[in-house]
This record gives structure tokens, C-alpha cells and sequence, in this order.
């Protein structure tokens, strides 16, 4: 099987977030240049008998009879299976499922992957109607794996209002899982990324029984005197040190600068957790995904000779990009989706609450080809006018994303202040009604810049020339 998702992920622990929030996010890139996606919610169901069928590799599962109210992100086009991504369900759990990771053939020769196994387009499905914390994300997911066995590599982050957990999926049945702690972030770019594995730690670590058995059986471990998850089922290629180190480089070099001097862009051992070095805001961790080296000889928007080497983060082909803040429900009442559609680097993150019962139609309902009623289109439109003259319009793209990260900030806050005194479902009702204000103000103003730039863009066309005003 082949992944299709080549993805970035970050997640930062309540102590190290400016706002006391666990924060999981992650960039979804996919090969096609266009791969439309929806935001919907999924409603809660219960004596529900049916069987789920993967459209992609016929993987099949008997569903439970219950399942929670979650957020998603599904392709439009279903034919590959739902491929969800990404959500909060009801019980105010987060998850992101499809970073792509690839193991050594070393391990493979001895647990390859299950042709109809857990594949990416399933495991949102799968999973996140029917987990109740993080921890029981992994666990759920590790009982899955054992059944039915992997398909492909995965890493898969979860989140609660009190833990943040990492896993990864490398072989057909091996996995770990650590606890990332509460002051300390983590980026992980498309390789195995967890280090050592500590087995009398079950509180911070979690792993596939028999993985240690399976490791020693075969002479795996290459380390004298450490269980190394990466060093054991990761690899360590040119293409990990032009497609994927890269990146991991440019994220610590910008939240750990002390730290991380002397690293270089393709260091195969980088840390996976690493200390904050100043408490993390949601701009930091959508600055690092927004990002394409910025700032450096090696991005891509720039004209240096080394502007091709390296493989950045924020790409023309992510489908979406997500940042998943879990606030304590005692205290804020829900948590939040952020969602951004188009390319990272030129389209706004829209907070959405995920304690709502719908979304807003321009979200909801996305046509095969461009119209601009659709969040999707309307994105993708904008970030293709800003590429185009990039010199010329990054400045008003900056501004426009920069302008509506405040209007978020204070309509957060706003929101939060009248929810403190709803409950149940009229506290639903009014956050849902709330998400639609929200698409609406997002969209009104994409458009205004959208139609800005295009006007302005007929006036740099390679077509022109000076005229003579008598003519």
C-alpha cells in the first residue's frame, strides 16, 4: 500500500502553549495539485448495526452500536474510502491520524504490511466516534491494529484537556505511543520520529505486545545499549535528509533557537520533544506551518540557487491544514477546529467551535469545479492569485491573514463570555450559530481581497507596454 498523505505535525503541551491549551495540528498533503475537502460534523448514533467496508482497500469492520458527535475533514470524492482526517468529537477528544511514516525493510521482511489492513482513509472513521480520552485513542487504535492489522506506515496524534499522545504505526503490527509532556512541543515530518522507549514507564509509553519479543526474535535493535524506536524501524536515507529532516529543522530553529543552533537541515537526529523556549501561541504554531523556510536560502519563493534543495511545509498540494486547540471544558465550555483551506502559506486558519451540531453550508457543500460560494474554491482561487504575483501581493496577504487572527481573538474571547452561562444543547445551538458567523465573516473578506488582487493583477500582466496616451 502506498501512503498517499505526506504531512507535518505539531503538537505542544498545555504547559508549553501561551493559553494553557493542548494543541495537536497537522498540514494533509496529498499528491493531486486539487483534492477538495469538506468540514462537516458527524451526528452521534446509537443501535446502529452495520458494517464498515473501506471503498480503498475493502478492509471490513462490524461498527459499534454507539457512537459520539464528532468534527471532520472527508475528501469529496469518496471512491477512495471517507479518508475524515481529523477531528474533536463530543467528548472533547482530539485527533489527527494520517502522518505517513515509513519503516527500515529490515522489520518489514519480518511484519509486512496487511494489503486489507488499517489503512489512513479509515482510521478517522474508526476511531474517534468511540474514544473518550487520549489514551484510550491509542489503545482503541492498537486493538484495531492487532485485529486487522496495518496497511501502511501512520503516526496518529490525540488529545485531551489533560494528556497529548503520539503514535506510530510502522510494520504490520508493531507500534509504540509516548506522552508528549505538558511542557514540551513535538514535530514529526513524514519519518519514524520516536525515540527511546522506556517499558517500566506504561504512564508515558505504550507499545504492541510482543514488540519487544518481535525486536530481539529477529536481531533488530542496532543500538548496544538502548531501545530506540527510530533507530529500530525508521529510516535514515538521502530522501529523509531532502524530503522530511529538512523540516523538523526549520520548526525547532524557529521554537527552540537556543536549542537547536548548530542543527542542520539534514541532521538525522534531531530530537522528537524538545523543551519550549518561550510559551507557544496558536500565530507560532501556524507560522510553522504557514512556512516554506522562510528567511532562508532555501525557499522556495525566493532566487537563491539552493531554493530547490529541500522539501518545505507549507505546499501548493495541501489539501487542508488543521490546528486542534483542547481547552479544558470546566473552564471554556468547548474546544476549537481550526481549519485552513487553499495553500497554508496564503489562507487564513477559521476557528470553528466543535461543540456544534452543523456546519456552514460553504464548509458543508463543496462543488466538483471552482465556485467561489464554496470556502474550498474560494481559498484555492486566492492563493493562486497571490503565488502568481507573490512579490507584489504577499504584503496584502500578510496583512489580510494578520488582520483576521485578531477579529479571531476577539471573537473568541467574546464567545466565550456569553457561552459561561449556557448549557447542553442551548450551549450548542448558540456555538453552532456562532461557526456560521464565523464562515461568514471569513468568507466576506477572502472575497474582498480575492476580487482586490485580481483587479490589481491586470495591471501587471507581461502584456503591457507603455502607451501613448494620444493613441
Amino acid at each position: 500500500m502506498q501512503n498517499k498523505d505526506a504531512c507535518t505535525s505539531i503538537m505542544v503541551g498545555k504547559k508549553a502553549s501561551l493559553d494553557g491549551a493542548n494543541y495537536i495540528a497537522r498540514n494533509e498533503d496529498r499528491v493531486k495539485a486539487i483534492e477538495p475537502k469538506r468540514f462537516l460534523v458527524k451526528p452521534a448514533v446509537k443501535g446502529r448495526h452495520e458494517t464498515y467496508v473501506s471503498p480503498y482497500n475493502k478492509v471490513t469492520v462490524a461498527l459499534p452500536e454507539e457512537g459520539i458527535r464528532y468534527t471532520s475533514t472527508p475528501t469529496l470524492d469518496q471512491t477512495a474510502g471517507p479518508n475524515e482526517e481529523d477531528g474533536i468529537n463530543e467528548a472533547n477528544v482530539a485527533a489527527s491520524f494520517t502522518e505517513s511514516v515509513y519503516a527500515n525493510d529490515r522489520v518489514l521482511a519480518y511484519d509486512p504490511y496487511v494489503k486489507n489492513g488499517l489503512a489512513e482513509d479509515s482510521l478517522c472513521t474508526l476511531v474517534l466516534p468511540y474514544i473518550h480520552s487520549a489514551r484510550e485513542g491509542v489503545e482503541y487504535t492498537g486493538k484495531l491494529i492487532a485485529e486487522l492489522g496495518s496497511a501502511e506506515g501512520n503516526g496518529m496524534q490525540f488529545a485531551d484537556a489533560d494528556d497529548i499522545w503520539y503514535m506510530e504505526v510502522v510494520t504490520g503490527h508493531q507500534w509504540v505511543a509516548v506522552r508528549i509532556p505538558d511542557d514540551c512541543y513535538a514535530v514529526t515530518p513524514n519519518q519514524v520520529a520516536i525515540e527511546d522507549i522506556d517499558f517500566d514507564d506504561p504512564d508515558n509509553h505504550m507499545w504492541a505486545d510482543g514488540i519487544q519479543e518481535f525486536v530481539e526474535e529477529h536481531q533488530l535493535n542496532p543500538d548496544h545499549d538502548r531501545w530506540d524506536f527510530r533507530h529500530i524501524f525508521g529510516t535514515s536515507t538521502q530522501k529523509d535528509r531532502h524530503y522530511n529532516t529538512p523540516r523538523t529543522w526549520f520548526a525547532q530553529r524557529y521554537l527552540s533557537p537556543n536549542a537547536s543552533l548548530g542543527q542542520r537541515p539534514e541532521d538525522s537526529e534531531m530530537p522528537f520533544i524538545r523543551k519550549a523556549e518561550f510559551k507557544i501561541a496558536n500565530e507560532d504554531i501556524q507560522y510553522v506551518l504557514k512556512s516554506h523556510f522562510n528567511e532562508t536560502p532555501y525557499d522556495p519563493m525566493g532566487d537563491a540557487p539552493e531554493r530547490k534543495t529541500y522539501r518545505a511545509i507549507s505546499l501548493s498540494r495541501t489539501a487542508q491544514s488543521h490546528i486542534l486547540q483542547v481547552r479544558n471544558l470546566n473552564k471554556y465550555k468547548t474546544s476549537i477546529h481550526w481549519i485552513e483551506l487553499g495553500v497554508p502559506a496564503f489562507n487564513p486558519y477559521v476557528p470553528f467551535f466543535a461543540n456544534a451540531d452543523d456546519t456552514d453550508e460553504s464548509y458543508r457543500n463543496v462543488p466538483e469545479k471552482m465556485n467561489l460560494e464554496s470556502a474550498f474554491w474560494l481559498n484555492e482561487a486566492l492563493a493562486e492569485v497571490v503565488e502568481s504575483h507573490y512579490q507584489e501581493f504577499m504584503e496584502k496577504d500578510e496583512d489580510y491573514q494578520k488582520e483576521l487572527n485578531e477579529w479571531a481573538r476577539r471573537k473568541i474571547a467574546q464567545v466565550d463570555k456569553e457561552a459561561a452561562s449556557l448549557e447542553r444543547q442551548a450551549l450548542t445551538d448558540y456555538l453552532t450559530g456562532q461557526n456560521h458567523e464565523i464562515a461568514t465573516h471569513y468568507n466576506e473578506r477572502t472575497k474582498a481581497l480575492f476580487f482586490e488582487l485580481l483587479t490589481e493583477g491586470c495591471e501587471l500582466s507581461k502584456m503591457s507596454f507603455k502607451m501613448d496616451p494620444n493613441l
